[in-house]
């Protein structure tokens, strides 16, 4: 079942997720788009807790989490072929000084599959790394108005490699191809002394098709206190890397339709970017440093604590600086867990459910007009076991808020819900018939 759905996925999502545009954020005018990717449905209704690691849940954010000691719970059996798909909906709320708006966004979040191989662990899977979506408008004294507009993103596909060191530690490393592109316009409106647009306007276009490699490294130990509690501490760290972006840019009068907004170029001409050493450009992605602890009882609680760092000053995109902008170093805290009533019950469905909640703050690293573009969210799911093999559908939900109103900026309230399939299945093993 699990193997038709796998190409079933592939299929649909391989033509969908290149041109997505998963976010609404006015802050994806910036750099290359909002953060979209921030862990497995588990992780964030857990406020984005990614270290806790086991052997029937993916965990796309340390890679040690491919490697993993036989079911001791199930027979000693070999762990199962994991695999995990998932979307979301985004309901954003934006407020500033001059009015508000709402607007939602439905996107795909993941695929992956991880299997076992004997002390090690493999996974591979496609993900949107990061989200531009934005219509944006400013004046410029009575005459002059900017309309921004701006698509694209960032995905990824990974190739993961995990190995079981000894009872207590495992290390594991992600290989990261990144692609997509990034597409902006901003138009100029003119209008005359009577307040009227003029006949003929002006929109410069911007796009950059994205490539490059990155890799991601983790390390996961985990060792019993006691007979009952476990402690668990996880590390990830992924240096720093370059995106090669190939740049176009075009200038073009045009007609708008009042009735309908809609653009009619009237001449268009392409801008020499190679005159300008604009034409293929590097960027930096900067080094992130993630670590964490927990403390636990197998298969009925955990609660744990992480911090993430990113050198976001060291971020650049030579094609596209904004002056009011800059990055400064972001980090993260994340705390969280889970409690699962009873793993083993068979009298009750609810019991054998996993429980989880938890909350975030983050620094983005973003500064506009000398403002840090902060974030703060709280969050809760739950895991609703399915078939079997441990096997879960999982529904999350977070709350929080983005940004302020301060210096004309904006606030983004935001309401987020993700379900996701955590699948477990069984596809190299021989089946024995008596």
């Amino acid at each position: 079942m699990i193997k038709k759905l796998v190409v079933v996925l592939i299929t649909v999502i391989a033509v969908n997720t290149y041109a997505q545009e998963g976010t609404a954020s006015p802050y994806s005018f910036y750099g290359i788009g909002t953060l979209k990717f921030k862990g497995t449905v588990e992780n964030r209704s857990m406020g984005g807790l990614s270290i806790f690691t086991d052997s029937i849940h993916v965990n796309l954010r340390n890679p040690a989490g491919y490697a993993g000691k036989n079911l001791k719970v199930f027979n000693n059996e070999n762990r199962p072929v994991k695999f995990a798909v998932a979307g979301s909906y985004n309901s954003l709320d934006l407020k500033a000084n001059s009015g508000s708006a709402e607007t939602s966004t439905t996107t795909f979040d993941y695929l992956a599959l991880s299997f076992p191989m004997g002390k090690f662990g493999a996974g591979f899977g496609l993900l949107p790394y990061t989200s531009v979506g934005y219509k944006l408008e400013s004046f410029d004294g009575d005459l002059i108005s900017n309309r921004y507009r701006g698509e694209g993103g960032m995905n990824k596909a990974f190739l993961g490699l995990g190995y079981q060191v000894n009872d207590k530690l495992s290390v594991g490393v992600d290989v990261s191809y990144n692609f997509g592109n990034v597409q902006n316009s901003v138009v100029e409106f003119l209008y005359n002394d009577e307040n009227e647009l003029a006949q003929y306007q002006t929109r410069e276009n911007n796009r950059s098709d994205l490539s490059g490699l990155n890799i991601n490294l983790g390390l996961s130990y985990k060792t019993m206190l006691n007979e009952k509690l476990q402690l668990t501490t996880g590390l990830t760290y992924s240096p720093k890397s370059n995106v090669t972006s190939k740049n176009v840019r075009s200038f073009s009068t045009i007609l708008i339709n009042p009735l309908t907004d809609q653009e009619f170029v009237v001449n268009s001409i392409d801008a020499d970017l190679e005159a300008q050493n604009l034409k293929t450009t590097d960027l930096t992605l900067p080094s992130r440093l993630s670590f964490g602890a927990g403390i636990g009882q197998p298969r009925k609680w955990f609660v744990g604590a992480e911090y993430t760092t990113q050198n976001t000053s060291k971020f650049s995109n030579p094609i596209f600086s904004i002056d009011n902008a800059n990055f400064v170093n972001s980090s993260n805290v994340s705390i969280g867990g889970f409690y699962v009533p009873d793993y083993n019950s068979f009298s009750s469905y609810w019991k054998r459910a996993t429980y989880r909640a938890g909350l975030h703050f983050e620094n983005t690293g973003l500064e506009i007009n000398n403002e840090t573009i902060n974030e703060f969210g709280i969050s809760f799911g739950v895991g609703l076991p399915v078939g079997g093999l441990f096997s879960n559908a999982n529904l999350g939900f977070e709350y929080g808020k983005r940004g302020t109103t301060n210096q004309n900026l904006i606030q983004e309230n935001f309401f987020n819900v993700q379900i996701g399939l955590s699948l477990n299945d069984r596809w190299f093993e021989k089946r024995k018939y008596n």
